[in-house]
């Protein structure tokens, strides 16, 4: 029985089932319509028939390079045209995307490089410093791509050109390559990226989206949030983030919807786009819609269009949800997924507002998209499923799952067992088939033997009109084994103390679960792709 089909509106439980890949999709749609526009990158507009001709011209470069079938190429680059060409470029060549965070120190990045085992690196001159090294340790070749690449004002990019090395290749060298007529049309279990885990629960692992899975999500994403050709995209998240990856660029091959990048996001630049481009729809972090709704003149901005807005990758609190209908007059609608699930795999459906828990206070992240099944678990005991109400780990099963982590059988079998994907992410599902999620499973706070879930503290927070941020965390506690602390950004322009706000908290939460003590911060730590980075505020256990 899955009660949520009923929120379905007309659309298969089944699911889609594209016959396709992206690659081939757009390559069909630049054919049909090469004068539309494909990218809007601040002031210039490249259409479809531009990015397919870069991108037919790049495959000639791979091929030159060495880069075939199965080969993984790493991409280190911002939100950025070339990162489209590039994935069709890739893609045509019968090979995989790495996509790799700009933020990772050398270290890292050398740890992905290798496991990948990738054939070619292409990132940004901004960072050739950092890969130019791992390059050279790795015997492969560097593209790098300038930085001002397709006229970026120069106040929005970093001043950086590709540096003259006899290592280096220039990606503009590349675009004058002859183009290649040949068209790797990939299987639909092939991979088409290696998209890496943020390592929160050990060493990060590759997971292996295909092409099947990537086709899967760009449709359920053109069905489920009515995204069409008619439609302007907005890449809020990174493009190197799984979120960015589909909603973004996929999303915009497979619809035809012309995407806006802006090298990466700033809010007021973001403000300027919403309006300018007339943006319809976009996925992000709720960090990025709380940094839009900060803006001084949000409220007088024209957001008319932006009837679409989804925002995923982190919980999204009620208080945050109203407060950006009361700004905008738009609802901005949950969607939830995972790098495992090749990004969507719950969502409230369009135009419908999401219920809030009643026993936690969470705002729903949806029901499970068609396709899928979804059950709660117990957290001990997964071979145990919970009824309606009850809380536990939540476990998806669906066409957009990956079928595993690169090379690393043992990681994948413990968390995919029979088609279900095992989340770590703690759940609770109303008799309708909503699905709430309460809190990560290592995120739990357990003191003097009660459990807390710092999203139920957190959400209570975000009500106080003077919070801005807020992430809570457990902090080893001589007495208790752990306390929660809370960690809070306030409004520039507003002021509480901690009692005032230990107060507002022991209105609404019983006493175990208000935090020991409140810390004030100018921001609250983030990832690159917007979520809260606790373990950065995590104290370690003293030594015994």
């Amino acid at each position: 029985m899955r009660p949520w089909i009923q929120w379905y509106g007309g659309l298969d439980p089944a699911g889609p089932d594209p016959d396709q890949s992206v690659g081939e999709r757009f390559w069909a749609l630049a054919a049909a319509d090469p004068a539309a526009p494909a990218i809007h990158y601040f002031d210039r507009t490249l259409t479809r028939g531009e990015l397919w001709e870069r991108a037919r011209r790049l495959a000639g470069a791979l091929r030159r390079l060495g880069v075939g079938p199965g080969d993984r190429v790493a991409a280190v680059l911002q939100n950025v045209p070339a990162f489209v060409a590039l994935e069709l470029a890739v893609w045509a060549r019968g090979a995989i995307v790495v996509p790799l965070n700009v933020m990772l120190r050398e270290e890292e990045l050398a740890h992905h490089l290798a496991d990948a085992e990738v054939r070619l690196v292409v990132g940004l001159a901004s960072l050739a410093g950092t890969l130019l090294p791992l390059a050279r340790r790795f015997g492969v070749p560097l593209v790098v791509v300038d930085d001002d690449e397709d006229g970026a004002p120069a106040d929005a990019v970093p001043a950086a050109r590709a540096p003259a090395d006899p290592a280096v290749v220039a990606w503009r060298d590349l675009l004058a390559e002859a183009p290649d007529a040949a068209f790797h049309r990939p299987a639909p279990d092939d991979v088409a990226y290696l998209h890496y885990t943020s390592g929160t629960t050990g060493p990060p692992k590759g997971a292996m989206n295909t092409h099947r899975n990537v086709a899967v999500n760009a449709e359920a994403y053109a069905r489920w949030c009515h995204v069409g050709p008619d439609d302007v995209n907005l890449a809020i998240a990174p493009v190197f983030h799984i979120t960015g990856s589909i909603a973004g660029i996929a999303a915009s091959l497979w619809t035809g919807a012309p995407l806006v990048l802006l090298y990466r996001f700033e809010p007021r630049r973001a403000l300027e786009a919403i309006e300018r481009r007339r943006v319809t729809f976009g996925v992000g972090a709720v960090t990025a819609y709380l940094a839009l709704l900060n803006q001084p003149d949000a409220a007088g901005r024209d957001w008319s269009a932006f009837t679409k807005a989804f925002s995923g990758g982190a919980p999204v609190s009620p208080a945050v949800a109203e407060r950006f209908r009361t700004v905008t007059g738009q609802r901005l609608h949950n969607i939830y997924g995972l790098t495992e699930t090749t990004s969507p795999a719950t969502g409230v459906p369009w135009g419908v507002d999401a219920p809030v828990d009643p026993a936690s206070g969470a705002l729903s992240v949806g029901v499970p998209l068609p396709g899928y099944d979804a059950r709660i678990v117990d957290v001990d005991d997964r071979a145990r499923t919970l009824g309606p109400g009850e809380v536990g780990e939540l476990a998806l099963k669906g066409p957009a799952v990956v079928p595993g982590y690169w090379r690393k059988p043992e990681e994948t079998a413990r968390a995919i067992v029979d088609g279900w994907l095992y989340t770590g992410d703690v759940a609770v599902m109303d008799p309708a088939g909503w699905i709430f999620i309460v809190d990560r499973k290592k995120d739990m706070i357990i003191a003097s033997g009660y459990k807390v879930w710092p999203r139920e503290v957190e959400d209570v927070l975000w009500r106080h009109p003077a919070v801005r941020e807020a992430v809570v965390v457990g902090e080893p506690d001589p007495y208790r084994g752990e306390s929660p602390v809370a960690y809070v950004a306030l409004h520039p322009d507003r002021r509480a103390t901690a009692e005032e706000l230990l107060a507002h908290l022991r209105e609404h939460l019983a006493a175990y679960k208000v935090p020991r003590r409140i810390e004030f911060v100018d921001e609250v730590p983030k990832t690159a792709t917007g979520k809260f980075l606790r373990r950065a505020l995590r104290k370690p256990s003293p030594a015994p």
